[in-house]
């Protein structure tokens, strides 16, 4: 009689001892029960709760499917690089109009500084300063814009002006 009471009461501690869990140590990004050694710098015990980590599984990639990465020291053909190059160029000299036609419209309407008052700003002469000066700031940058493309032009290899 007395093994009916006491089996119950072994089996309660045993599981109960279980799920006790030793001290943690959190290690940069790894979680550990291990006592950490003088040369593991950083680790620190953390106080309370219980630490679950699920490690994360890996994708698997289709090799053939996918083209091959060159590496940094490979070359590329000089008819792709001449298209590169081509390609560069075209963009930049349609971004250095768009700039320019920008930077005309943003000079007719500063007209010297002196640009026409809309209907709001005839009573609110601060409404009017602030215009000037936001438009004296777009016309800085618009310029400092063509100036940018036109270096980065200059760095375009000439060769892509001819194809």
């Amino acid at each position: 009689m007395k093994y009916v009471l006491v089996l119950p009461l072994a089996v309660v501690l045993m599981a109960a001892s279980s799920f006790a869990q030793d001290r943690i140590y959190r290690c940069g990004n790894e979680y550990t029960n291990a006592v950490p050694g003088p040369d593991k710098k950083g680790c620190k015990l953390l106080d309370g709760g219980n630490v679950t980590v699920v490690q994360g599984t890996r994708v698997a990639v289709a090799g053939p499917t996918r083209a091959p990465a060159q590496s940094a020291g490979q070359r590329v053909d000089a008819a792709e690089q001449k298209s590169r190059d081509s390609d560069a160029r075209q963009i930049l000299e349609s971004e250095l109009l768009k700039t320019q036609e920008r930077q005309l419209e943003l000079t007719k309407e500063y007209n010297n500084g002196a640009p026409e008052k809309r209907a709001d700003e005839m009573t609110n002469n601060h409404k009017y300063l602030d215009r000037v000066a936001a438009l004296k700031a777009s016309l800085a940058r618009a310029e400092s814009d063509i100036a940018g493309i036109r270096r980065e032009l200059g760095r375009v290899s000439p060769t892509a002006a001819a194809k």
